[in-house]
């Protein structure tokens, strides 16, 4: 079997790619990164049991049909994923992240390829107690130029479905929690255990500590991609995809857990995306059955436990 993974060395890529070969086992996993971010660390010890390649370049200039030739799934992480950054760089993110996704899917398309996309649970906008995949357009609205693009990548897949068969799926992830090789400290719950472990402040809205928002582990977001593929479904359809909705007063007690003497300081200045909203995962939860991580502990715990020389 030949999988592609584009944005194969980030968070969640140098993860998946090690992840592969226990249900892939000889299978060959082409990885594509453009190394913007330098993660050279992600290519270190993968495991023996596959065929690795690696390919360096950007998804915008590469002749994707010629690497995706004889390939049986290609899964696109690539992306600019810093949501809270888009703000200063909206255009460079449309043109990346729309135009990465649209050259992929016309190279699978041509190749006949199946094909994983990402989104986020970023473009619901709705402050409704809980949202899920059949909402109204009135509860998406997206809170960033990033999530914006995400549904532009949505519309664009969904239509090349329902147009030209395009053998399709997409995934509206939430904020990824946990380690991987090439892991970052960015997003909401990897930032606060890297502040926790130098013994920083968590900097928190007045009235955002009560608010919901949902949240993946990453070795679920990992599981649920390969059982998607063992399982064939490439049904045109979105599936929102977490572990579970908590509250950065959730999260921060479960980092006090281990780093009992973390401090919060709120502030009065909002800060971005601090809608307060449950995002429901049945869809997807009906549609395959794995081992579903009980909430973020663990991976907390891990994320704390790579920092342990700092505390």
């Amino acid at each position: 079997m030949k999988i592609i993974v584009t944005g194969a060395l980030g968070h969640i890529g140098s993860l998946l790619v090690r992840s592969l070969p226990e249900s892939f086992p000889d299978s060959e996993i082409v990885m594509i990164d453009n190394l913007m971010t330098q993660r050279y660390c992600s290519l270190f010890d993968l495991p023996k049991n596959a065929k690795y390649k690696f390919v360096e370049g950007d998804i915008t200039k590469l002749n994707l049909e010629e690497i995706f030739s004889g390939a049986q799934v290609v899964i696109h992480l690539a992306a600019i994923t810093d949501a809270a950054g888009s703000f200063d760089k909206a255009d460079a993110v449309e043109n990346n992240n729309f135009n990465s996704t649209k050259r992929v899917a016309e190279a699978c398309l041509n190749e006949n390829v199946r094909l994983i996309t990402l989104s986020s649970t970023s473009v619901y906008g709705t402050q409704n107690a809980l949202v899920d995949e059949n909402c109204s357009e009135d509860e998406l609205k997206p809170q960033s130029p990033y999530a914006t693009t995400k549904l532009k990548e949505e519309k664009l897949v969904r239509s090349m479905f329902k147009e030209k068969n395009l053998k399709v799926v997409t995934f509206r992830f939430g904020t990824i929690v946990g380690v991987s090789p090439g892991i970052r400290f960015h997003t909401a719950v990897n930032k606060f255990c890297w502040q926790a472990s130098f013994r920083k402040p968590i900097t928190v809205w007045k009235t955002a500590y009560e608010q919901m928002r949902p949240y993946l582990e990453l070795k679920d977001a990992c599981k649920t991609i390969v059982e998607f593929i063992k399982k064939d479904i490439f049904d045109g359809e979105i599936y929102n995809v977490l572990t579970t909705n908590a509250t950065v007063r959730d999260i921060v007690e479960n980092i006090q857990k281990y780093v009992p003497e973390l401090k919060v300081e709120f502030v009065d200045s909002p800060i971005m995306n601090q809608l307060s909203y449950e995002v429901s995962s049945e869809k997807v939860r009906n549609k395959i059955n794995i081992q579903w991580a009980s909430n973020l502990d663990a991976s907390i715990r891990s994320e704390l436990d790579l920092l342990n020389v700092f505390r």
